[in-house]
C-alpha cells in the first residue's frame, strides 16, 4: 500500500474515531494482505503530526494513544461552539487530586493527613465519577484502606501520555506558593489488587480541558 493512501487512512480513522486509537487499534484496521506494518504506521502518524504545523489542529499522543484536538491558542474561540460554560474546579479537589497524582497509590486518611483537613465525600466521588481516579489496592494495615491512583482518562484530559510529563513541583512553585507538606515523601509497601498503574468550599478556576473536550456547566466542590 502506498504511503499517502495509508496516511489518508489513518487520518480519516483518528478523525472518526470516539476515542483516541493507538498503533495497535489502527494495526487492526488492516488484513494481513495489506502488509502494513508497526513502522508504517509510526511513519503515518509522523506524517500527519508534521502535515498540522500551522494549522488550528494538532496531533498529539495522549494516555489512550493518539488523537487530533483543537490548539490551545485557538481554543477560545472555537470553544464558542459549545454554549455551557466551562467547569471551575475547588482549590480542595485540586488539592487532592494533585495528591492522588503525585503520591500514587495514597488513602483518602493519607490525604488528610497531608491536607490537615476532612476530604469531602463529593471530591472523591467526583473524581471518580470523571474516572480521574481509581481505587489499584488496599494498604496492608488494619482496616485495608483503599488506595487511590489516576487513569489514562486522566492523562487524557490533562493532555498527558504519561505521568513523567506532569510538572516537577519546583514548576508548581514557581506558578504558585502550595503547601510545603505537598512535598513528596516514600510512601509504605502496598498490597495491590490490580497491576495498572474539610469540607473545603473555596472555588478556584481549575486547569482547562483538553482542547478537543466540551466544557461543562457546573462548578465542582
Amino acid at each position: 500500500m502506498e504511503q499517502d493512501k495509508l496516511n489518508n487512512i489513518v487520518e480519516a480513522a483518528l478523525l472518526a474515531a470516539q476515542q483516541p486509537l493507538t498503533l495497535p487499534m489502527l494495526a487492526a484496521l488492516f488484513h494481513e494482505e495489506d502488509g502494513i506494518a508497526h513502522e508504517d504506521l509510526a511513519r503515518a502518524v509522523e506524517k500527519l503530526t508534521q502535515a498540522c504545523e500551522g494549522r488550528g489542529i494538532e496531533l498529539v499522543e495522549v494516555g489512550s494513544g493518539f488523537r487530533y484536538q483543537v490548539r490551545e491558542e485557538v481554543h477560545p474561540w472555537v470553544a464558542r461552539l459549545w454554549a455551557e460554560r466551562q467547569t471551575k474546579y475547588s482549590r480542595a479537589l485540586l488539592e487532592t487530586l494533585a495528591l492522588i497524582a503525585y503520591r500514587q497509590p495514597i488513602t483518602r486518611g493519607e490525604i488528610e493527613q497531608v491536607r490537615g483537613v476532612t476530604v469531602a465525600s463529593s471530591i472523591m466521588r467526583t473524581l471518580e465519577e470523571r474516572e480521574w481516579i481509581r481505587v489499584v489496592g488496599y494498604r496492608d494495615v488494619p482496616g485495608k484502606p483503599a488506595l487511590f491512583g489516576t487513569t489514562r482518562q486522566f492523562l487524557d484530559y490533562f493532555n498527558l501520555k504519561s505521568l513523567d510529563q506532569l510538572p516537577t513541583l519546583a514548576e508548581i512553585r514557581e506558578i504558585a506558593d502550595p503547601d510545603p507538606q505537598l512535598a513528596l515523601a516514600p510512601e509504605p509497601e502496598a498490597t495491590s489488587a490490580d497491576t495498572s498503574g474539610p469540607n473545603d468550599q473555596s472555588a478556584d478556576a481549575g486547569p482547562e480541558a483538553s482542547a478537543n473536550t466540551p466544557s461543562t456547566t457546573e462548578d465542582v466542590a
